[in-house]
């Protein structure tokens, strides 16, 4: 697939989702002081970002360490980003629920799995992989994304108060159909130039 820098930074803004991790925030945040809040939010958006950032840049070592192709690459990613966005659609009741540990957060579950999980880390690669020429196009896209996901999770308390959770619920309903018509797309596009090799 041909991706733009606009096309790259949406399907990164939808994979991250930090609409729908509001809650998972919310929830993890619970026992630590409101003003230590933003604090917190922003060093685990900077870990996430410095994850995905390496990837972006080993990813293509890393194929070839594991002796993978694009094409596996390209064809996993999508399978990965269908459940993902099945996830999205119908969200596990204990999703948001789930027991947290107790002190402040320090990269699980936030930055890991929550903003850079294996759909995040997958895409990254993808990218590379597909126009490696392009990386600086692709760093500055996931750039966006983070600063986006940052900006969303510190005001989550005021994007919920504004304009509900239920208006919350639907907007991440609506990016997991698009999410699954993208994962989709992948998975037909990979599949005919695996018929075509054949």
């Amino acid at each position: 697939m041909g991706y733009t820098f606009v096309s790259a930074t949406i399907l990164l803004l939808l994979i991250t989702d930090p609409l729908g991790n509001i809650p998972i925030f919310a929830n993890a945040l619970r026992g630590v002081p409101v003003q230590r809040r933003p604090r917190v939010i922003l060093r685990e958006v900077l870990i996430a970002f410095g994850l995905l950032l390496t990837f972006m840049f080993v990813g293509d070592a890393f194929l070839r360490l594991m002796n993978l192709s694009d094409l596996s690459l390209q064809i996993a990613g999508g399978v990965v980003l269908f459940l993902i966005a099945l996830r999205m659609i119908f969200p596990s009741p204990q999703s948001a629920d789930a027991e947290q540990p107790a002190g402040e957060p320090l990269i699980v579950p936030l930055a890991i799995p929550a903003l850079a999980g294996p759909s995040a880390l997958a895409t990254v690669m993808l990218l590379v992989s597909q126009a490696p020429e392009r990386r600086l196009e692709w760093v500055a896209a996931l750039t966006v994304t983070m600063a986006v996901c940052a900006v969303v999770l510190v005001l989550a308390e005021r994007i919920q108060r504004v304009v509900g959770d239920r208006v919350v619920m639907a907007f991440e309903r609506l990016m997991g159909l698009i999410l699954v018509a993208i994962s989709v797309e992948m998975l037909i596009r990979g599949i005919k130039v695996l018929i075509r090799q054949a």
